[in-house]
C-alpha cells in the first residue's frame, strides 16, 4: 500500500459514497450525511484500493489474525477485498493469507442453521470489519456472534468511522478499533 493508494481511495468514497442531505440513518438517526460504503466496495478500483489499505492496516496493527469478517451486508465486500490482497501478498512471500467470514443478521433456517458464513473456525483470531461506524452497534452484534462460536477478537476495522461517537462505544466495550477514513475526511474533498 502506499499513501496514493489511501488518497485515492478517499477520493472515490468522497465521489461515491458520500451525500448531503436529510437521512435517516440505521441508527435511527438524523444526519445532513449519508455515506453509503457500498458504492464503493463493491467496484473493481474500491475492492482493489480497500484490499491494499485495509490488509496494511491489518499488519500495521501487530494483530496476529486468522479472519476477518462482520454483519452481512457491509462488511462483506470489504472483508472479502482484505482477503483477496492477502492472497495476492502471499503469494510474493509477504505475510499469511487471511480468511473472511459473514455473519448473518439471524441463524439459516434451513441446512446448517449456521450464523456465520465461510471458512470460520472456532479458535480464531479475528478482526470484526464494519464499512461505516456510526453507534457500533453492528460490528458489537458481529463481536457477540463470534465469541459465542468460539473466536477471540483482537479489534475492529472501519472502513468509515462517521465520528458520531461509535468508535468510544466499541473502545469503552473494551475493544480496539481501526479506522481507515473518517467522515471529516470526506466531507473536506465533497463538491459544495
Amino acid at each position: 500500500m502506499t499513501d496514493s493508494d489511501l488518497a485515492r481511495l478517499i477520493a472515490l468514497l468522497a465521489a461515491r459514497s458520500a451525500k448531503r442531505g436529510d437521512f435517516v440513518l440505521a441508527s435511527g438517526r438524523r444526519s445532513a450525511l449519508y455515506i453509503d460504503c457500498r458504492l464503493t466496495t463493491m467496484s473493481p478500483e474500491g475492492l482493489l484500493l480497500i484490499g491494499r489499505v485495509g490488509l496494511a492496516a491489518l499488519r500495521a496493527s501487530g494483530w496476529s489474525v486468522d479472519a476477518i469478517g462482520g454483519l452481512t451486508l457491509g462488511a462483506d465486500p470489504v472483508s472479502y477485498a482484505i482477503a483477496h490482497a492477502s492472497a495476492l501478498t502471499h503469494e510474493q512471500g509477504d505475510g499469511e493469507m487471511l480468511r473472511a467470514f459473514t455473519v448473518r443478521k439471524e441463524a439459516k433456517q434451513h441446512g446448517t442453521g449456521r450464523l456465520i458464513e465461510g471458512p470460520f473456525v472456532a479458535g480464531d483470531r479475528v478482526v470484526v470489519v464494519e464499512d461505516v461506524i456510526t453507534t457500533g452497534g453492528s460490528a458489537l452484534k458481529a463481536t457477540e456472534a463470534v465469541r459465542a462460536a468460539g473466536a477471540t477478537v483482537l479489534g475492529v476495522l472501519a472502513l468509515v468511522d462517521r465520528e458520531e461517537g461509535g468508535r468510544e462505544a466499541l473502545e469503552a466495550a473494551g475493544l480496539k478499533v481501526l479506522t481507515i477514513v473518517k467522515a471529516s475526511q470526506l466531507v473536506a474533498l465533497m463538491s459544495v
